[in-house]
């Protein structure tokens, strides 16, 4: 776990990468950046093979990205400007690859990139109730339980209406979309391991793959498929092995 001074973007160039904060885990796809506040105590994890990307915003520019955690798209002037600035030479005290002002100028024009984005339905929230906590870390544990609310809330000694209060309350969406979001998460990871879209299918819980794939392309926007296609051809020519990082 770690915090720091300056908010910071991270870039999965490749793979998948998970950000842990108190306020719950974003979610970071191939070509999709997370955004981490300054001072929000979080750790990073990567699923498969990752080439991780990341850039710390001066507080100038920090303030027109929003105060929480959030995910966005990379559009292709954003991607070129993130692996620009994440290249090996700019880590080099003596001879960086972009002077002072260069750089400022490429941060100015990423910010104004993701200023125009929308915030990408990929950051899980971490509920603060212990009966949803308790659900979970069930759901957690096995994405592929396909008990109702009901069940899982017998479990915990609450009543249906009772959890779908606090998942309103705190989290803002239905019990249907919270466990539909985590499944996504889980079914990110297992392609990113290699597996397949069937296997990942029956694996987060989904009774047959066509549904996997509807819900899978509603909030990543594009198949399963093409998306396992993608990771093995949007690698950058520049991949460095190790996470990576510029101060801007």
């Amino acid at each position: 776990m770690q915090s720091h001074a300056q908010g910071h973007l991270v870039y999965a160039a490749s793979g998948v990468l998970a950000v842990h904060t108190e306020r719950g885990t974003s979610i970071v796809p191939a070509n999709r950046v997370a955004w981490t506040p300054a001072g929000f105590t979080h750790h990073h994890r990567a699923h498969g093979d990752t080439d991780m990307r990341i850039v710390f915003l001066p507080p100038s520019l920090a303030r027109l990205i929003p105060d929480h955690p959030a995910v966005f798209h990379a559009s292709d002037l954003a991607r070129e400007v993130l692996l620009a600035l994440t290249g090996p030479r700019n880590y080099d005290a003596a001879t960086p690859g972009y002077s002072r002002s260069a750089r400022s100028r490429l941060l100015r024009v990423l910010v104004d990139e993701l200023h125009e984005a929308h915030e990408q339905p990929l950051h899980l929230p971490e509920p603060q109730d212990d009966r949803l906590r308790a659900i979970a870390r069930m759901l957690y544990e096995n994405p592929a339980d396909n008990a109702t609310l009901a069940e899982l809330g017998k479990t915990i000694g609450a009543g249906t209406r009772t959890i779908s209060r606090l998942l309103r309350n705190e989290l803002g969406m239905t019990f249907y979309e919270w466990r539909t979001q985590l499944r996504v998460y889980h079914a990110l990871v297992l392609l990113a391991d290699g597996h397949d879209t069937i296997h990942t299918a029956y694996a987060c819980g989904w009774a047959n793959p066509s549904g996997f794939i509807t819900a899978f392309t509603n909030i990543i926007g594009t198949t399963p498929g093409r998306y396992r296609a993608s990771r093995r051809t949007t690698a950058p020519a520049s991949h460095l092995p190790t996470a990576v990082k510029s101060s801007g």
